[in-house]
């Protein structure tokens, strides 16, 4: 297999030889073990793809679900657990008997991550977490005070940051005309049935509201190309859809992120019920192709010793916590161009619930 180049910290690493869907990665050192908790999620596959192909092997699993299939594909042998006690016990037992956890990958709701992290620490193990990494803030700092007495690190996945489209972006903000403000819109719908509500995802306390469950990692992305974030709108907040309106030291965004078909544009609508878009000073950013490899890519970074530490999410987390508890103030920022279809519409909502 051909070695992954190290790049700067800004690019990361570029593959030799990339073909599409297909990262040829170098072999990790061996004997790297895993567990999952979170396995019947609907990220879990892409944690046991990146785990598969960065040499890991996963020794154990744990849902309260036990359509986990999916680990016939990469693990088959490995334990798996529906009840945590069982799971802690076996985690332990290998601890005692010398063959310690090395990671523990957590994919479960949001409003578990935290405890899973410290489940990981506490076990001796590096956690790697999806995002959002947690809720608030505040979590932040107890699971760095957490770090510290165990001496073990908290990972967390922020693929955007290892895309070449948006490794490019920021390399061109950064070389632009210093002190130049862009205009940016950030657009997201990606279409949810009626099961989103009643799940976990559909409550706030458990999912945080659309834009941390959907929209964590754009805001992250945006800080990470534009710079620190210095004010924060909010022009809408419902079960299905945000919207408002950002300004970064380097540019000013208006965000709509949606769940609802309704939102998806028109033109598109009879093919797709997903829409994407980025655009920066009228220019639209293509990043929609090479998503498939970047939980790879962020596995292979971690295991080198450069995964994303607690000091580079908290800003994301305290934009999104920000978002969720803002007064809406429509009068403020410039509003997005979805948001007055939104608005228009009467009978969108019952009871403040879509139908």
């Amino acid at each position: 297999m051909r070695r992954m180049v190290p790049g700067p910290r800004m690019g990361r690493f570029q593959s030799k030889s990339c073909k599409r869907g297909v990262v040829e990665l170098a072999a990790v050192e061996q004997g790297k073990s895993y567990a999952l908790v979170g396995a019947g999620g609907y990220i879990a596959p892409r944690h046991l793809r990146a785990i598969k192909e960065t040499g890991g092997n996963l020794t154990a699993a744990l849902d309260p679900s036990d359509s986990v299939g999916v680990m016939d594909s990469y693990f088959p042998e490995a334990r798996f657990f529906t009840e945590f006690e069982r799971f802690d016990r076996y985690v332990d037992r290998l601890s005692r008997e010398g063959r310690p956890l090395d990671y523990v990958s957590i994919c479960s709701p949001n409003y578990l991550h935290d405890a899973h992290i410290r489940f990981a620490l506490r076990a001796g193990a590096d956690a790697i977490c999806e995002k959002p990494l947690v809720l608030n803030p505040w979590n932040i700092d107890g699971l760095a005070a957490m770090e510290k007495s165990t001496g073990r690190r908290i990972n967390t996945i922020l693929q955007l940051r290892l895309h070449p489209a948006i490794i490019a972006l920021r390399d061109e903000i950064q070389n632009s005309e210093p002190g130049k403000i862009h205009d940016v819109d950030l657009t997201y719908v990606t279409s949810r049935g009626r099961w989103y509500y009643v799940s976990w995802k559909g409550d706030e306390s458990k999912s945080g509201g659309i834009a941390t469950n959907i929209g964590v990692h754009f805001f992250d992305m945006l800080a990470f190309v534009f710079g620190p974030l210095q004010r924060n709108v909010v022009h809408h907040r419902a079960i299905d859809c945000s919207a408002g309106y950002l300004e970064y030291q380097r540019a000013r965004v208006r965000w709509f992120l949606s769940i609802n078909v309704r939102d998806v544009p028109e033109v598109v609508a009879a093919k797709q019920k997903t829409f994407r878009s980025i655009s920066v000073d009228g220019r639209e950013i293509e990043f929609s192709e090479g998503f498939t490899d970047l939980h790879t890519l962020s596995y292979l970074e971690i295991n080198e010793g450069r995964g994303f530490p607690l000091d580079e999410v908290r800003p994301s987390i305290e934009a999104v916590a920000g978002i969720r508890t803002a007064q809406i103030e429509l009068s403020k920022g410039e509003q997005h161009p979805f948001l007055q279809r939104v608005l228009g519409n009467n009978v969108r909502y019952q009871h403040g619930w879509p139908v």
